[in-house]
């Protein structure tokens, strides 16, 4: 699963401190920032997987544990993207969870 599928979680994983959802991004980062849009939608997608309580009905165990939001990129984010990420960061913070972002190129 990736950014591109607005419908799906498209990574989850738990265990005694924590539970991860993880958005697998494969995406340039493009000029137009029409990816921004695609990754804003995947993360309102998380959001209310996660405030509608959907996310306990699937990993009951995870009631009660922090939730943390991973973007794992194949690319470096540009300015736009940089400032995306730092105004999502604090609006998840501000809804109580976290959000993380890391790349992980193939080279």
């Amino acid at each position: 699963m990736t950014i591109e599928q607005l419908d799906k979680v498209d990574i989850i994983g738990t265990d005694d401190s924590n539970i991860e959802l993880v958005i697998s991004d494969h995406l340039k980062w493009d000029d137009k920032n029409e990816k921004l849009l695609l990754l804003q939608d995947k993360l309102n997608l998380y959001l209310s997987f996660i405030e509608s309580g959907e996310i306990y009905e699937h990993y009951p165990k995870a009631v009660g544990l922090p939730v943390k939001i991973s973007i794992v990129s194949k690319y470096q984010p540009n300015s736009e993207a940089v400032k995306f990420l730092s105004l999502a960061a604090k609006t998840i913070k501000d809804a109580g969870f976290e959000l993380s972002h890391e790349v992980k190129s193939s080279n």
